[in-house]
């Protein structure tokens, strides 16, 4: 049964559209308002409040913490300091991912892991003989994301945080109001964001000091629409869509590699871990496929729309399809990810490309469904992220 996350009391009353989405077994309001522009544009230009407890979180504690997790993830955890976040990958032994999130370290031999999909039983697979313990606290444990350029007046303002010295991708520990929250200086936005973590019975009493707190910095609850068109524009990866995990993957052609994924600077190849060996063998080969971005010409989407008397057809909500990618008559790649960005004014998309055809610059052809025929737009193979404004790190 879907169940309501524990902001559910205060979200539900707020969602207009009651356009509700399963994530993780929980409701989340795709929209609140019956559109997500003014959503969307509360992450670029004021603050977007998120829920997004239904992220999976895992405690981890014991003297063995850090030796196993170096063990499962690709990054170098021995070298996380203190009220560090850390992102990145874990793989199986075959080098394929499956899955990614970050990693905050609250203490000497205690840390936090969150995912997107339940990962319990492969974590505690992994810690066989280590003087660990792995704690499933995904329902005990409320996140809000607060995003957007007055995220941080917001939180200065009613927790009693100094968030103006907290560095990208650090935590501290706070109270807002009287409740305790670690706050870390992360998000799926790439923009200027932070979230929020608590107890969750504490939950309704952080959501309204939060709301009364930012009330005139322009906070407005998000939902899923607009944190995906803010995530691709960022460049971020969604799990079951940019990459299946590979112990969900029915076929080998669909499973990924770190470096196939653009996370090649998340692996550390001279420590051991699991997929080590395989990710050594793909590093000094080259990885068969890159995660890139497009941008679509303009001049050329016009030019396919025209053929039927219409203008271009913007999508304007974030699609989540496979869509071929081509150089000439050859399918070189697929995109999984795309959208009209507000920001940047621009069609873009997140595609995964054989490597010979992955350059930046590189000239492709994306296929374009119009009037129920399949037809190619002219793009142009460009780095990720699309948008990565200075705020996001000062």
């Amino acid at each position: 049964m879907l169940r309501g996350t524990p902001f559910h009391e205060r979200t539900a009353p707020l969602c207009q559209a009651q356009n509700w989405r399963r994530w993780a077994g929980y409701l989340a309001a795709s929209s609140y308002e019956l559109t997500h522009d003014r959503e969307y544009y509360a992450i670029r230009s004021a603050a977007a409040l998120i829920d997004v407890s239904p992220l999976y979180k895992y405690v981890i504690r014991g003297s063995d913490a850090v030796r196993f997790l170096n063990r499962v993830l690709t990054r170098d955890v021995a070298g996380c300091d203190m009220h560090q976040v850390m992102y990145g990958p874990w793989c199986n032994e075959a080098g394929k991912v499956i899955d990614d999130g970050t990693l905050q370290r609250l203490g000497e031999e205690s840390f936090r892991l969150t995912s997107a999909e339940p990962n319990l039983r492969w974590l505690c697979d992994n810690a066989f003989g280590l003087r660990v313990t792995i704690e499933d606290d995904s329902d005990t444990t409320a996140a809000l994301a607060l995003q957007g350029p007055t995220s941080r007046e917001i939180l200065n303002n009613v927790s009693d945080a100094d968030l103006d010295s907290l560095k990208y991708f650090r935590l501290a520990f706070a109270r807002a109001g009287n409740i305790p929250v670690t706050i870390t200086r992360t998000g799926y936005t790439g923009d200027l964001g932070y979230e929020i973590w608590a107890d969750a019975q504490q939950a309704i009493r952080l959501w309204d000091i939060l709301m009364d707190g930012g009330r005139s910095y322009g906070i407005t609850p998000s939902g899923i629409y607009a944190l995906d068109v803010a995530r691709v524009e960022a460049g971020l990866l969604l799990i079951g869509v940019d990459y299946i995990p590979a112990n969900r993957a029915l076929i080998e052609a669909r499973k990924s590699s770190p470096f196939e994924l653009g996370l090649g600077w998340a692996v550390r190849l001279e420590k051991g871990f699991v997929g080590q060996e395989a990710l050594l063998e793909e590093w000094q080969r080259g990885p068969a496929w890159q995660f890139k971005g497009l941008e679509l010409d303009w001049n050329s989407l016009e030019k396919v729309y025209a053929e039927f008397g219409l203008p271009p057809e913007l999508p304007m909500i974030a699609w989540r399809t496979s869509v071929p990618v081509y150089a000439g008559a050859a399918q070189v790649g697929y995109a999984t990810s795309g959208c009209w960005s507000p920001t940047l004014k621009k069609y873009i998309a997140l595609a995964h490309l054989r490597s010979a055809h992955a350059e930046r610059g590189t000239s492709v052809e994306m296929e374009v469904t119009v009037e129920h025929r399949r037809k190619k737009a002219a793009a142009r193979v460009v780095d990720l992220p699309f948008f990565d404004p200075e705020r996001k790190r000062s």
